[in-house]
């Protein structure tokens, strides 16, 4: 399954759907957590000051791990309600 944070019409960056459930438990909760701790580190840390580019181009950085690693809860979301039914 293509990455949606990333839109072409030939996806470079694929998530195997068929891996096993903790594998891709572990690629979700490593990307989200990184972002996670980053953030944390910046409210923590003295008021950022900066233009606007620079803080939309960090967003945007920030924004690519967050949305992988949602995209690999939805496959185990999907691949557990499968396993229900």
């Amino acid at each position: 399954m293509p990455l949606t944070g990333h839109d072409c019409t030939i996806p470079a960056l694929l998530i195997d759907t068929q891996a096993p459930l903790d594998v891709l438990h572990d690629a979700a909760a490593h990307r989200i957590r990184a972002v996670t701790q980053l953030l944390e580190n910046i409210a923590f840390r003295e008021p950022i000051s900066g233009d606007a580019v620079i803080l939309q181009d960090f967003a945007h950085l920030l924004a690519i791990p967050l949305r992988d690693g949602c995209d690999l809860m939805d496959v185990i979301g999907r691949r557990l309600s499968r396993q229900r039914s």
